[in-house]
Formats: structure tokens, sequence, C-alpha cells
């Protein structure tokens, strides 16, 4: 096997951790907003799962989290389409080594495209997950909105690790390298 052929195959299982992880994230979070509008009460009621910290209930949300740019769904539908863009670019730019970012990439994609579809279909998006300490509410949320948390939260760990620096000033140091060689060829 030639080495286009080992690094082909090393990209393709990038591309095919990614797509998996999105796929399953994004099923996750289609399925338990089917499963909420079909099983919650859409008057608001609460149903608890464990006393004074967790509850189901059904809430729309017609911004983003913590229900900022209520109502302006087309610019959210943009951002959503921009970051999703960013998202492809990343993993593009990633290297094969980088399972965690791989990892991070395919819940960001899958969270982006459940609340991005539900947004530009219903233009709102469905949320059931509400926690809670006693009286103190944090936000409703949904599955896709864990998984676009988690996926930014693993990308910060994947930056900080000493491989990913290591790679990031192996590739700036070549890229210096190429700019002087067109540099030299030129002069």
């Amino acid at each position: 096997m030639s080495m286009d052929e080992q690094k082909g195959q090393t990209v393709a299982k990038k591309w095919w951790l990614f797509s998996i992880v999105g796929i399953v994230s994004l099923a996750l979070d289609l399925g338990t907003k089917y499963w909420a509008k079909a099983s919650l009460s859409g008057d608001g009621t609460a149903v608890s799962v464990i006393d004074n910290f967790w509850d189901w209930q059904l809430a729309f949300n017609r911004g983003s989290a913590f229900s900022m740019f209520t109502g302006q769904w087309l610019f959210l539908t943009v951002v959503g389409v921009i970051a999703l863009f960013a998202v492809f670019w990343m993993l593009h730019q990633a290297g094969v080594d980088q399972k965690l970012n791989h990892w991070a990439l395919g819940l960001i994609a899958g969270g982006a495209i459940g609340n991005l579809g539900e947004r530009i279909v219903y233009r709102e998006v469905t949320d059931f997950v509400v926690w809670r300490y006693y009286e103190h509410r944090w936000p409703t949320f949904n599955i896709a909105d864990m998984c676009l948390v988690i996926g930014v939260c693993l990308l910060l760990v994947d930056s900080f690790r000493p491989a990913t620096k290591a790679r990031i000033a192996a590739e700036k140091a070549e890229k210096l390298r190429k700019k002087r060689e067109k540099r030299a060829k030129r002069g």
C-alpha cells in the first residue's frame, strides 16, 4: 500500500468517526424531542425525575440559549449554518491523530443540525430538560444543547493537550519553511 493510500485511509477514518458521532447525537436529539412532544404536557406541567434536581417539562424556545435573540429565527438560522461550515472546516484542518477533536466536532455538528432543523421547520426549538436545585432553575434545554456544550468543552480540552500544541507548532514551522522556499526561488 502506498503512502498516499495509507494517508487517504487515515483521513477517511477521521471523517467516519466524526460522521458516526454526529449521526448518533442527532438521532438521540431528534428521538428525545419526539418523545418529549408525544409524552409531556404542553401546558408547562413539570414531571419530576429526581426531586428538587431534575424535571421533564416541555417548552418551545424561539431564541437561542437562555432565550436570547427571541424571535430572530433568520439570524439564528444563518449563524447555525455558518457554525456548521466552521465545524467542517475545523475537521478538515484537524490532524488525523486528534480523535478527541473529531468526537467534539461530531457532537457539535449533531447538536447544531438538530436545533437548526427545528428552527428552520418550526421556527422554534423543543426543550424539555430542567435542572434545578429546589427553587433555583437553570434554563430548559435539550440533548442538542448538551451535545454542543460537551463538544465545545472537548475542543477546549483538546486545544490544551501537549500533542495538539506540538502539532500546531510543527504546522506553523512547516508553513514558514515553505514561504521561505518560495521567496528563495523568486529572489
